[in-house]
């Protein structure tokens, strides 16, 4: 710490630098490469009474003294608070645009005294005095505490992140004194989770722009309901941004049903967010989802993904020799240049087992038209927009992060774990490459 900004009020008009790499690692804030540089305004006049004071508690000669007499372990705390109040002020100072007992035509408002606060850091707990204004134009905080401290936002990501490990709340508390020296309480951890429930339902409901490609797809996790075990299904809907091609999570939603009328939900409140009439549509064919689909997006063209086309016709194939082969026929309709060869192989397909599997030759005439829809588009979309298999991989990761939490107690945790998922998903998408190329489609 530089003796110039110790004894800053012997001398006139000058900047100081204070380097505090250290104190700062040891308060939990976040280190900077930068000094800071404190600023005194007033020149050439005699200390007022406040400065004398502010002198006398902030003089190396005291900092000294206070390691001397408490020790490296009672002193540091001590001489981290004296130079938080000190910096504190200086920033009410600049806040205010005059210094204490200052006359000025600029001054924005008046200091109004001090508010004690405590704040927990790893040196223990720093009793502070924030300065406090009247009659400013905005309300004045310090910067150094960012409205909850970067202790609190550090052990908000914390929690984020131990919820995302399906950490319960008694081992959050454990963990969190282990780590930072803190006694956190399970009501201090309960009340940054609702902190959390907030951000994820901003995330949740924030406005969308328009998608040119939707995908959707479902998945299930145990809750316990009633003393009794459950499958609550989660939806998730991929959106492809119109302009940029790049992909997004537009929203989860959990329910004890897959039912239409979650769907239904589910699809409207993606309307009334923004996304517009998208070009095409790709899911399963659930048939909540399908009726769902017809009464929110019927102008948008539906491809049934072909992934779980091939997982179906396999229940329709009577000997386990024929399966693979099936599979074969299939893909190669798939794998067509055109619509117009795909309809051909799906007919010879549908001949070839009219009598060896004609009820497997039935299903392909309904069903696998269906998963043509895809033709009508630009060859460079076909492979990404065929299948739901991209929300299948996300489905996969969140039962991978979930099984860690075992058997989830109501929906509300369910969708907290799963809402922390993707947004740290989507957030990576959207600033990482372009998925689909900017390719006219009409």
């Amino acid at each position: 710490i530089t003796k110039s900004f110790l004894t800053y009020g012997k001398r006139s008009e000058a900047e100081f630098s204070v380097t505090l790499p250290n104190v700062r690692k040891a308060w939990g804030l976040k280190a900077s490469g930068h000094s800071w540089i404190l600023k005194v305004l007033k020149s050439n006049r005699a200390p007022t009474m406040t400065e004398h004071t502010t002198n006398q508690n902030t003089s190396i000669d005291d900092a000294i003294q206070l390691l001397l007499q408490e020790g490296y372990n009672n002193g540091l705390p001590q001489i981290a608070e004296m130079i938080l109040n000190a910096a504190m002020l200086f920033e009410r100072s600049s806040h205010l645009a005059a210094n204490p007992y200052e006359r000025s035509a600029t001054r924005n408002g008046y200091a109004n005294g001090f508010k004690g606060r405590t704040l927990k850091s790893a040196l223990g707990a720093l009793n502070l005095k924030i300065p406090q204004t009247r009659e400013a134009s905005e309300p004045f905080y310090p910067s150094l505490l960012e409205r909850g401290s970067r202790i609190d936002q550090a052990l908000k990501s914390a929690i984020a992140e131990m919820y995302l490990q399906g950490v319960s709340t008694r081992r959050v508390t454990n963990v969190m004194e282990e780590l930072c020296g803190l006694e956190v309480t399970s009501t201090q951890v309960s009340r940054l989770t609702a902190k959390l429930d907030e951000s994820f339902e901003q995330w949740r409901r924030r406005p969308l722009s328009e998608i040119s490609h939707l995908i959707l797809d479902a998945t299930y996790i145990k809750v316990r309901v009633d003393s009794s075990v459950r499958d609550c299904a989660v939806l998730v809907a991929i959106g492809i941004h119109r302009e940029g091609g790049k992909r997004t999570i537009l929203g989860v939603s959990v329910a004890l049903s897959e039912a239409e009328v979650h769907w239904r939900a589910f699809l409207s409140s993606l309307r009334e967010r923004g996304i517009g009439i998208p070009d095409l549509v790709t899911s399963d064919a659930h048939e909540g989802l399908k009726s769902a689909l017809k009464a929110t997006l019927n102008a948008s063209p539906w491809q049934r993904c072909q992934f779980h086309l091939q997982q179906n016709a396999q229940a329709y194939v009577p000997k386990v020799s024929m399966r693979q082969e099936v599979a074969n026929d299939i893909r190669h309709v798939f794998n067509a240049r055109h619509r117009a060869e795909a309809d051909m192989r799906l007919n010879e397909g549908i001949e070839k087992y009219a009598k060896s599997a004609p009820s497997l030759a039935q299903w392909m005439e309904n069903a696998i038209p269906e998963g043509l829809t895809i033709f009508s588009f630009p060859e460079a979309f076909r492979k990404r927009l065929r299948t739901s298999n991209m929300c299948e991989t996300l489905n996969t990761q969140i039962k991978r992060r979930t099984k860690v939490a075992g058997l989830f107690p109501n929906e509300a945790s369910i969708l907290r774990l799963v809402s922390a998922i993707l947004m740290d998903i989507s957030e990576e998408w959207e600033s990482g490459k372009t998925y689909l190329p900017q390719i006219e489609t009409h």
